[in-house]
């Protein structure tokens, strides 16, 4: 279980902690990428039966790069909206080279947790 958050702003930095493998962001960045190439596509094309694939496929990525490299459990179980909207900003900020002061701030403050709930920036 996920600590208690009151607001995006607070949750954000404990996402980027629970993200702190490179593997990890770049599995999310592939789905995320792929995911959102292919809703823009079953928009345009007016095929809205794809649509059923962008959680399949941004969620596959992510979750697989949770269970097999960060070994935690993903975030979205707990916050999923916030989940949401903090991958594409740590996509943004990854996009603009800014994720690596962004990372260390956050580990500074949260760590790093596995599934066995055991911090430390590894």
């Amino acid at each position: 279980m996920a600590p208690k958050f009151e607001s995006l702003a607070e949750f954000f930095p404990y996402y980027l902690s629970e993200h702190s493998l490179p593997v990890c962001r770049g599995l999310h960045y592939a789905g995320t990428t792929i995911a959102t190439v292919l809703a823009l596509y079953a928009l345009y094309s007016q095929q809205y039966l794809l649509l059923l694939l962008f959680p399949v496929i941004g969620y596959g990525f992510a979750w697989f790069a949770h269970f097999v490299f960060e070994k935690n459990r993903p975030a979205t179980f707990d916050y999923p909206w916030w989940s949401f909207v903090s991958d594409y900003k740590m996509y943004g900020l990854w996009v603009t080279g800014k994720i690596g002061p962004a990372m260390d701030a956050a580990l500074e403050q949260h760590g790093r947790r596995n599934s066995k709930g055991v911090s430390g920036a590894s």
